[in-house]
């Protein structure tokens, strides 16, 4: 049970901040990309000052045993906030969705409809870590006329709070309620429970971060949830792949950074080319310290290549499902494209997957019938996001189909309503 003193708290925080987002809303779009271009201007500013507390926080989680690729999510040193701010300039300059006609028509009786965009209200985020999604979320939800509730983990507590406080000073200095970003990391756990009962004051919820956390809030919240997804991703090797383009998009995909997750995890390769690809794959995983889990005939290939200083052991059923956030990749041979796909969709967190394909037919069949949010051809999954999708910044990859799947921007963060333009009809 939530203690009922945070409850109530966070309750309180969730109407002052829909309050607050009802005036935003009714802002010009002109106004709000102001906003943002003098928030950008405040990260700049206190960048060295926001990276401090990250590198206290950094030091913490090392002390803690955190792994590699969770520390390197943590990490927000002053160019790191820098891309941020970046960032936010971005969103503003990007099309402002509210008040966009979606559709319209005019009935028989003359009666004219308009289904228009507007925001969502409030918005609450639990996430692990990550202190770029403290400003990601806020520049998003200004832009679009939200306002943000932030549960941000006991990790990167001190970094947000100081991102937080920049941005909070930036809406006071501009007139608007700093209830409109808002934060319960102070109340901990029991904080993140309230907002998943704060059924009727938060609008939405999403969660950001590990399986774990994910499930949590789909399991406990009341509240209506976008589920983002952990990233099982696959690699599809085709018979038609081509060894020059999949090595590069291997490693990029699996190595740049390893605790995101559009991370590759797993490697699937046709078995009419596993006995030349693998070797060569192998070998270009073990230089970049990759350990490998292989099934029987992966191991196999891999095992009488003696490629030195290489961790090779064999896959069990549990891998497969495994998101790593580690150095670390699953390896299968499979007969056909159909078994890939039928493998991929059974084991995958509905993220990301990619084939390496130059067999047009091949590659459109997998296009088709694979059951992701984003699916890519000859090219790395760390392609998913947000930002390189060009929309400035992203709440989270969803990987749910109702109302948003994939990245999700500026049109993910709205709804619509319908406004009906009479002359004094009435229905018969």
């Amino acid at each position: 049970m939530t203690n009922p003193e945070v409850h109530t708290t966070v309750n309180a925080l969730a109407d002052a901040a829909a309050t607050a987002q009802s005036d935003l809303s009714h802002t010009t779009g002109e106004t709000r990309n102001d906003l943002l271009e003098a928030l950008a201007d405040a990260l700049d500013a206190q960048a060295d000052r926001i990276a401090e507390a990250n590198a206290a926080d950094m030091a913490q989680a090392r002390a803690d045993g955190m792994d590699e690729g969770k520390l390197d999510r943590l990490y927000f040193g002053a160019e790191r906030v820098r891309q941020s701010a970046q960032g936010v300039r971005h969103v503003a300059t990007l099309p402002d969705p509210l008040g966009e006609i979606v559709r319209g028509s005019t009935l028989p009786n003359g009666l004219r409809l308009q289904q228009i965009r507007v925001p969502i209200g409030v918005i609450g985020m639990i996430y692990e870590a990550r202190p770029n999604v403290t400003v990601d979320v806020a520049s998003l939800c200004l832009k679009s006329g939200n306002a943000a509730i932030l549960r941000g983990g006991h990790a990167a507590e001190r970094t947000n709070a100081a991102t937080l406080e920049v941005i909070r000073g930036t809406l006071a200095e501009h007139g608007l309620d700093p209830a409109l970003v808002a934060s319960v990391d102070a109340y901990g756990r029991d904080g993140a429970t309230a907002m998943m009962q704060a059924r009727g004051h938060i609008d939405v919820l999403v969660p950001r971060g590990g399986a774990g956390l994910i499930q949590s809030v789909v399991r406990n919240s009341t509240v209506p949830v976008i589920e983002t997804g952990a990233g099982n991703v696959h690699i599809y090797i085709d018979r038609s792949g081509d060894p020059e383009k999949a090595i590069p998009i291997l490693l990029n995909a699996k190595t740049q950074r390893v605790g995101v997750c559009n991370a590759a995890e797993k490697l699937l390769v046709h078995r009419d080319v596993a006995e030349g690809f693998l070797p060569v794959a192998a070998q270009a995983l073990a230089n970049a310290h990759v350990a490998i889990r292989a099934d029987e005939t992966a191991y196999r290939i891999i095992g009488q290549s003696h490629i030195l200083d290489l961790d090779l052991a064999h896959a069990d059923e549990q891998d497969w499902d495994t998101e790593y956030l580690a150095l670390k990749i699953g390896i299968k041979v499979v007969d056909s494209l159909d078994e890939a796909i039928a493998h991929i969709n059974a084991h995958s967190t509905g993220h990301t997957e990619s084939i390496i394909a130059e067999d047009y037919s091949a590659a459109e069949t997998f296009t088709q019938r694979i059951d992701s949010a984003v699916v890519m051809v000859n090219a790395s999954t760390r392609f998913t996001d947000g930002g390189v999708f060009g929309f400035g910044a992203e709440l989270g990859i969803s990987t749910q189909k109702m109302h948003a799947r994939g990245p999700m921007g500026l049109r993910e963060m709205t709804t619509t309503k319908w406004i009906g333009y009479g002359t004094g009809q009435v229905r018969a």
